[in-house]
Formats: C-alpha cells, sequence, structure tokens
C-alpha cells in the first residue's frame, strides 16, 4: 500500500478497503509501521512498541468489528494489555506488567483494532505537556520545539503525523482536547460514566477522567465510541445509553442550535488573541450555518473548583504511589518520581478525609452550575486553550521554575477542566491555525449525556471547513 494511500483515508476507510478485499490487514499494519520508523525518531511520539502482539493478533484472526484490521495505538496510562508494560509515564511503573486487558482494550480488538504500540504520556497525566524522565519530551509536529500538549500527547502526535487516523486518549483535565487542540485534530471528551474505566477502576479522579480518542475525523470518533460504550460489569454508575448509534449522528442535521459564546476562562487565566479570533470565527462560522450564537458566560468560584480538582487529583496520585511502593516492599522515594509529581503525593498526605468529601461536594455543585446555564443554551463555544501550545520544557514536571509551571498550566486548562469537573461532554475541533502555523483548536461543550449534538455540529462543522487533509510540514510524513 503506497504511503499517500494509506495517508488519504481515516479508519473507517481503511476498514472500508479491507473488508472489501483491497488491503489486507497485514498490509495497513506495514504501513503504519513504515510511518512510524520515518516520523518517531523526531516525534518521540511511540514509546512502547508491541510489533510483536499485532502480528500475533493477526496470525489469530481478528473479528468481524466495524474496524476490524486498523492500526491503533493506546496510550501509555489506564488500559492495561495482558502481558505488555504500563509505565504511566513513571520510572516507578518502568517494570510494570499487567496479566489481564482493561475491559476498554477488549472492546477495541472485538472491534478489530490491531493495537500496535504505546503511545507516550506525562507521569499519571498529570501536566498538560508529553514529557517524562523516562522517555523524553514528545514534540508538535506542527512546531517541533513547542508542546503537542497532554497529556494524551503521544496519541496526537502520532495521528497528526499520519501515522495512524486515529488512537486511544485519555481526558482527567483536557487531555483529549488539549493534544487535539495543539496538533490540528478532532477530540472528543465523552460523558462521564459513557466509557470503562474497569474491571481495576470505577471511575478516575472521582469520575473527572475518561477515555476515549483523537482522531482526524468526526465520524471515526463517532465509530469509535459506538464500539466502546456502555457499562462494564459492577460499574458503579454509568451514562444513559444514546438513542441511536453516534455515528448515526454524523451528517445528521443539528438544527438550529443555541450556542453560548464564552471569551473569558473558566479559571481566570488570560486568554490569547490567537485563542480569541479562534473562538469568535468559529462563532461567526456557526453564525452564517444558521445557528443563534451569543455571547455569555458561565460564573463558576474558580478558586474553589481550583482547589477541590486539585486536592482529588493529588489524593489518588498519592493512593496510586503508595499502592505501588507498598507491592515493591519499600517506601516512596523522591527520586522514584519528577519534582512536580512528588510534589503533589506528600502534600496529599495532609489532606485530611472530611477535606476529600468537602472537595467532592465542590466538583458536584459545580457540575450543577453548568447543567442549569446548559437549559437556556445547546451548546458553550470558546477556545479550548487560553494560550497557544508553550515551547518544551515549560510544563514539564521537571520545570525547576514552580511559578512558570502553574501559569502555563492555568492557560492549558482554562477552558477543559471545568468539563472534567462537570462531567459534560466537550470536543475540540481544528477550525484555526495561528500566523505561525500552529493549530488552535475551538472547544464545544453540550448537556451531560448529550454527545449526540456535539457529534452533529461537528460534522457540519468539519464539511463547512474540512480539515482532515492539513498535515504537518514534517518531510519525514511522507517518505515510505
Amino acid at each position: 500500500m503506497k504511503p499517500e494511500e494509506y495517508a488519504a483515508h481515516d479508519a473507517l476507510g481503511l476498514a472500508g478497503l479491507v473488508a472489501r478485499g483491497d488491503v489486507s490487514p497485514e498490509e495497513l499494519l506495514e504501513a503504519a509501521l513504515a510511518r512510524a520508523r520515518a516520523t518517531n525518531g523526531t516525534l518521540n511520539a511511540i514509546v512502547i512498541p508491541m510489533v510483536e502482539e499485532a502480528h500475533r493478533s493477526l496470525a489469530a484472526g481478528l473479528p468481524e468489528g466495524p474496524l476490524r484490521g486498523v492500526p491503533y495505538l493506546l496510550k501509555d496510562l489506564h488500559a492495561f494489555y495482558a502481558g505488555v508494560r504500563l509505565t504511566n509515564g513513571c520510572r516507578l511503573f518502568e517494570d510494570f506488567v499487567p496479566d489481564h486487558d482493561s475491559e476498554i482494550v477488549t472492546r477495541y480488538k472485538a472491534a478489530g483494532l490491531v493495537i500496535f504500540g504505546r503511545s507516550a504520556s506525562p507521569e499519571f497525566g498529570i501536566t498538560a505537556t508529553t514529557e517524562s524522565t523516562l522517555f523524553g519530551p514528545t514534540c508538535n509536529p506542527w512546531a517541533l520545539e513547542h508542546t503537542p500538549g497532554g497529556s494524551s500527547g503521544g496519541a496526537a502526535a502520532a495521528v497528526a503525523a499520519g501515522v495512524l487516523p486515529v488512537a486511544h486518549a485519555s481526558d482527567g483535565g483536557g487531555s483529549i482536547r488539549i493534544p487535539a487542540s495543539c496538533c490540528g485534530l478532532f477530540g472528543m471528551k465523552p460523558t462521564r460514566g459513557r466509557t470503562p474505566a474497569g474491571p481495576d477502576l470505577g471511575e478516575g479522579w472521582s469520575g473527572m477522567s475518561a477515555q476515549h480518542a483523537v482522531s482526524r475525523s468526526v465520524r471515526d470518533s463517532a465509530a469509535l465510541l459506538d464500539a466502546t460504550a456502555g457499562p462494564d460489569l459492577g460499574a458503579p454508575y454509568w451514562a444513559a445509553p444514546p438513542e441511536r448509534p453516534y455515528l448515526e449522528e454524523v451528517g445528521a442535521p443539528p438544527g438550529r442550535l443555541r450556542i453560548a459564546l464564552q471569551t473569558r476562562s473558566f479559571n481566570g487565566a488570560p486568554v490569547h488573541a490567537d485563542c480569541l479570533a479562534a473562538a469568535r470565527e468559529a462563532a461567526e462560522l456557526c453564525s452564517l450555518l444558521g445557528h443563534q450564537v451569543e455571547e455569555a458566560t458561565l460564573e463558576v468560584d474558580a478558586e474553589a473548583v481550583r482547589q477541590a480538582a486539585g486536592a482529588i487529583i493529588a489524593a489518588n496520585l498519592r493512593a496510586t504511589l503508595l499502592d505501588r511502593v507498598r507491592a515493591l516492599g519499600r517506601e516512596l522515594q523522591a527520586g522514584d518520581v519528577e519534582p512536580f509529581t512528588f510534589a503533589m503525593a506528600t502534600g496529599a498526605a495532609s489532606t485530611e478525609a472530611a477535606e476529600y468529601a468537602r472537595a467532592v461536594r465542590i466538583v458536584h455543585a459545580a457540575g450543577r452550575q453548568v447543567a442549569r446555564f446548559l437549559e437556556g443554551w445547546d451548546a458553550i463555544l470558546s477556545p479550548t486553550l487560553a494560550t497557544p501550545p508553550p515551547r518544551l520544557g515549560v510544563l514539564s514536571l521537571s520545570n525547576p521554575d514552580a511559578q512558570e509551571f502553574l501559569n502555563g498550566l492555568a492557560g492549558m486548562t482554562g477552558f477543559t477542566q471545568l468539563m472534567n469537573v462537570a462531567g459534560n461532554p466537550a470536543m475540540s475541533v481544528p477550525l484555526y491555525w495561528n500566523a505561525e502555523g500552529i493549530p488552535i483548536g475551538v472547544q464545544l461543550a453540550g448537556r451531560y449525556g448529550d454527545e449526540a449534538t456535539l457529534f452533529r455540529l461537528a460534522a457540519q462543522l468539519e464539511e463547512a471547513r474540512p480539515w482532515a487533509q492539513r498535515r504537518p510540514p514534517l518531510p519525514e510524513a511522507t517518505t515510505e
């Protein structure tokens, strides 16, 4: 299969070629591996190869799923694959090998996906870049000295570079939408409880974290969510099932939507002119498409939400680290993790049980504020980020300049994190590139459980301003 032919298709397009017998899954895997060899030395997007596992799955025979034969990457976070390392981007887990699959991986396999590697993540997904002491930095394909975002930056860099059309990602504060924005991709964070977290977790970060994907096309995201959505055995709660498959929403008329344009960040971070321009241009496009767009501001207690979300994340992080060192039969040491990770984990030692319970109440209250606001609107349109992608190093968990790190993180999560707190679906849509040629995403957030409206709107925007064939200026991306 020629590289340009492989790169021209999204996942459903590739699956269609396989279904018709025009190409074999083996040929698709070889095309993906060739593209990975050509780009990974520059990008450092794939950190754990799984080529032998991919060939074994092909030899065993793939199920007749909707994405049969499509190459796929798992993020090096959350998703267990039996017999394959899962490091969480951390030296402490460098040798951790699970003995079973996560439910979402089981569903990926049933869909016919061919998993051939793990993509890079920062330590435990707790920052908005993809840099780790264990594996080094991942570069943005559009601007190599800048971050691809995080924590699903390895997945986004690989998809943007044409290694594959869609890749596994997760989002606890923006980690699907942030790299989608930085790398010029579509990224949907689903509703809380939409995709399975089991069997090892009931929920991630008290429900703030969700797993799904980054993709070039809207329809791939919809098809993949159809293949993975729904509760797994023993799930503590789940989102109400959709009225029909999400793939059927792609191309369906969205109707005349009421869209609130929010230009002030939810956490008070200043908003860069490029990000404002992206949001305003998207608002104009929505108006041209017949939607009612008005400026409005959803107000929340930014400091209370910041502290509550931080307490929840830090406590969960500490529990994970303590479980690991206990399994290793020793104490946690500063050198086990990066400096900011260690500071968060040790700081959580002083969090009282009542303080944690209060933090959960605060994030639930914020979710109700979002729900009340959306009674009058179908979606909230905003920049995805309050800042263009910063240079590598700024958001590193080993950055010695704490204030630079915190300011940078606030700018990256200023619009995204509230939707994790609330549990609402939200997506980043690639409609704008700045004067430096770097993508600047636009976020659209919907009502709880209403991915359907977002998929309909995203498909309409994709048709009006096609983005799938916009590729970063990587010479390696067209090398066989």
